[in-house]
């Protein structure tokens, strides 16, 4: 790097601001048992290449820092207080007020970089980060482009987005799906890597094949530098001149920056316990070399030891004063699970007059169509959704015709960048509607699905609500076999944090998939393959006349397709169920010729659940058999089920049943063997006679 000129005031805030972070890491190690309730990690040892990273940030700018850079959160203007209402958990916690660890931040000040939240995992950050820096190159794309709405998306031209990781976390498969988007589409992000040769107590001899430069090396187009980071000038000139090439020629960066460890890896995991290389990692540590910068800069000794003095003073003022700070109150633990949203109601012409039927795909598509002509923030991604395709299922048939391949791409095969990137795209005000091809191929999404886009509403304390529609095809149809038909709305139904429908027909889906827009939180959507073109022997009903543009269908409404009046002399029974079982109920009721006395509730969201309508209708009839297409044991309706035996226990004349799919590992690909399977009509109408029967 070239040689840049440091100026006496940049070299005092970073000296100050060293001495800061080692005198908070100092005062914790004192008051190892009043601020060890909880676990933290600091930046002891690697102060100086985080001092030099946080100077250099701007209010536009994203940030996604590790759990062990308080240095660089107060580089960018975190106190010592607001850092220590964290570590102890404190109800004015600026992060997320009480919820989670120290230096895990989540931010959303004007005057300072923008932090979404992240994990603790290992990682996991790196797409978030990513997302963030796709969704500027996504603004300026439009910003580009001739169409006058879309010019209309605000963006700061420069911005920058910095993901800070540990050198052992870049072994993680996910890192290398960001890194390959990072090149690919050439994103403006540095990737810091802080290398201090550990894990835990593992080493980098005995888990890298080589450090993180050597790594993304790999990856055409992602510039990689290593440097000393515990010299302040080599740091900060290094970071100057990279962040003014990404400012300027918008493409990725990775600085491997090492770093000895001088503290513990937490608060719960001493040095002393493993470590044999203590003595070499004190030979390195920046705070003598600062000192030594500082002095032949011209900064006198009394200068300096004042500044320490006052630092040292006022960490210990912090400390005194955050002990005495305010713990979060019990209904505290009730807010910011979701965002509030404005649809609530069902509105808008459901089946217009004179409008023609059409298939449940087509309601889906035309429903994304409406949504991308209005809203230039809106776009979708996903495998093989691009142009030549459409989507396997031509789900996103015309699409990039009509709105570009910057609006409709294709990605590579990485479920867990589809998924975790929106974190960062809805950070920066897009709306992605993404898709995992099957829901087979959900489980590399999970990690993101969980561990970032469901809690960071709820771990930023608000702030940071992921508005996002993640679509899922689902469930069995026509000989998919083991690793296309699988159902798993039980696993992403235990995800708190996600809304989540299961529509059955094409106007749920069209009036659920413009609510799921309009919501700030984060929405999957399964879409049964079978009900797509209503293909399946008695699945007709899934096909709708095309509701207007303006309809919504709230979420947490199910709907009573099939009601019934209460009845003294005769046995009745209420149906509840979803997808596909609202066509085997419904048929099966129909061939039993039981429709005035079979009650059928179409759940259509999973979450939130419309129990007072699955309760009254329970307590109405007396009976009561739960549809599903999932295996029957363990699951979501298996859950269901036991709630409305709980809630409706004194108005039930039989026990509450349950049909779902056989308990097998996989759904075999020979039609005897899927059909044997999965529940049918004729399964289902056994199972009323027996319930009814009882």
């Amino acid at each position: 790097m070239s040689k840049v000129n440091i100026d006496k005031d940049i070299l005092e805030k970073g000296f100050r601001n060293l001495v800061t972070a080692k005198a908070m890491t100092e005062i914790y190690e004192e008051n190892f048992k009043l601020v060890s309730k909880y676990v933290h990690a600091t930046s002891r040892g690697h102060e100086v290449i985080q001092t030099a990273v946080g100077l250099q940030m701007l209010p536009q700018d994203y940030m996604f820092p590790y759990y062990r850079d308080d240095s660089m959160l107060l580089a960018i203007g975190m106190t010592p207080y607001e850092l220590m209402l964290q570590v102890l958990a404190k109800k004015d916690d600026p992060f997320s007020a009480g919820r989670t660890y120290y230096s895990h931040p989540s931010l959303k000040d004007i005057d300072k970089p923008k932090i979404p939240h992240q994990s603790s995992a290992t990682g996991m950050q790196a797409i978030p980060a990513t997302g963030v820096a796709m969704g500027f190159w996504y603004k300026e794309t439009l910003l580009n482009s001739d169409d006058e709405m879309l010019k209309q998306v605000q963006h700061d031209s420069d911005a920058v987005v910095v993901c800070s990781l540990g050198d052992a976390s870049v072994t993680e498969g996910e890192i290398a799906e960001a890194f390959q988007m990072a090149a690919l589409k050439q994103l403006p992000i540095l990737y810091l890597v802080q290398d201090n040769g550990w894990d835990i107590s593992a080493n980098e001899a005995e888990t890298r094949a080589q450090n993180a430069a050597e790594y993304a090396a790999g990856f055409h187009g992602l510039e990689a530098i290593s440097i000393d980071g515990t010299d302040f000038e080599e740091s900060y000139r290094t970071i100057q001149e990279v962040i003014q090439k990404i400012r300027t020629e918008r493409r990725p960066f990775l600085v491997h920056a090492k770093v000895p460890l001088l503290n513990h890896h937490t608060s719960g995991v001493r040095m002393e316990f493993y470590r044999d290389d203590l003595e070499e990692a004190r030979s390195r540590d920046p705070y003598p070399k600062m000192l030594k910068l500082m002095t032949e800069n011209g900064f006198s000794e009394k200068a300096l030891k004042n500044i320490e003095a006052t630092v040292e003073k006022e960490v210990k003022a912090s400390l005194e004063k955050a002990l005495k700070a305010e713990d979060p109150k019990p209904e505290d633990l009730f807010t910011h699970d979701f965002a509030p949203t404005p649809i609530t109601k069902e509105a808008g012409e459901r089946a217009p007059k004179g409008g023609e039927k059409v298939v449940m795909v087509d309601c889906a598509l035309f429903a994304i169509e409406e949504l991308m002509a209005k809203h230039p923030e809106c776009l979708l991604y996903g495998q093989d959704v691009g142009g030549r395709l459409g989507g396997v299922f031509r789900e996103a048939a015309t699409l990039a015709q009509k709105f570009g391949d910057n609006r409709v791409f294709n990605t590579p095969i990485q479920e867990a960048f589809i998924v975790g990137s929106t974190v960062g795209m809805s950070a920066v005000g897009l709306k992605p509607i993404v898709e995992v091809q099957f829901a087979d191929y959900i489980w590399p999404g999970l990690n993101q699905l969980f561990t970032e886009v469901s809690r960071s509403c709820y771990l930023s304390n608000g702030k940071w609500p992921v508005s996002m529609i993640l679509r899922v095809p689902i469930g069995a149809y026509g000989s998919g076999g083991p690793y296309h038909s699988s159902s798993v709305e039980s696993v992403v139904t235990n995800i708190r944090g996600l809304k989540i429908a299961y529509p059955s027909n094409g106007a749920d889906l069209k009036g659920l998939l413009k609510a799921a827009y309009y919501d700030p939180n984060p929405v999957v959507i399964f879409e049964h393959k079978g009900l797509y073109w209503s293909k399946v022997k008695g699945t007709k009903g899934a096909t709708s006349i095309e509701p207007a543009e303006d309809y919504v269908l709230p979420f947490g409404k199910a709907w009573v397709l099939q009601e019934i009046w209460p009845q003294e002399e005769d046995e009745t029974l209420s149906i509840i169920t979803y997808g596909m079982g609202v066509h085997w109920a419904y048929n099966a009721s129909r061939e039993l010729e039981m429709t005035d006395r079979i009650e059928i509730v179409d759940l259509r969201t999973l979450h939130p659940l419309d129990y007072e309508t699955v309760f009254n209708s329970v307590k109405k009839c007396g009976k009561c058999l739960v549809v599903t297409e999932e295996p029957s044991e363990n699951g979501f309706s298996r859950g269901l089920q036991g709630r409305i035996q709980e809630e409706c226990f004194q108005q039930l004349d039989a026990p509450v049943m349950l049909i779902g799919s056989e308990n097998m590992p996989a759904i075999p690909l020979n039609s005897v063997l899927e059909e044997t399977m999965i529940p049918s009509v004729e399964k289902v109408k056994e199972k009323i006679r027996q319930i009814l029967d009882y």
